[in-house]
């Protein structure tokens, strides 16, 4: 087994790691909504597919941090819709929607808030430890 040393600034850096990938998150969550109505330009064409942050482990001080190393396309089902005088319908009519559900997006975005929220805590935990700790060698 590996010798693991853990301590205030590898917790800090874990977090902080943490943070950056789930802004990343946040901000395909963002264009993900900012995109939810949006149809082709072109007629019968596809319109904005969803995009889903993909996270992977990679190395921080002293520890295993994460990172988001990109975005992928949802690969589920474009909805339809009947609306033959749109100017991006079909030949039969209708228009493709994109795959974005905005109650999905929203849940989302309340998760990735959460986590963001949770590693700020272990920043200002991992401080305030660091500083009772300088407290009780000073006396």
């Amino acid at each position: 087994m590996a010798d693991v040393r853990f301590n205030a600034e590898t917790a800090q850096a874990i977090a902080a790691s943490a943070l950056r990938a789930q802004q990343g998150r946040m901000r395909i969550i963002a264009e993900n909504l900012a995109n939810a109505n949006s149809t082709s330009k072109t007629k019968g064409g596809d319109p904005y597919r969803r995009q889903e942050p993909v996270f992977e482990p990679t190395p921080v001080a002293g520890g295993m941090g994460v990172r988001m190393s990109r975005a992928q396309p949802d690969s589920s089902a474009f909805k339809l819709q009947f609306d033959p005088g749109n100017p991006s319908a079909d030949a039969s009519g209708y228009v493709k929607l994109p795959n974005v559900d905005p109650l999905i997006e929203a849940l989302d975005m309340r998760d990735a808030q959460r986590a963001y929220e949770a590693n700020l805590n272990v920043i200002d935990t991992a401080r305030t430890m660091q500083m009772r700790t300088l407290d009780l060698l000073k006396k």
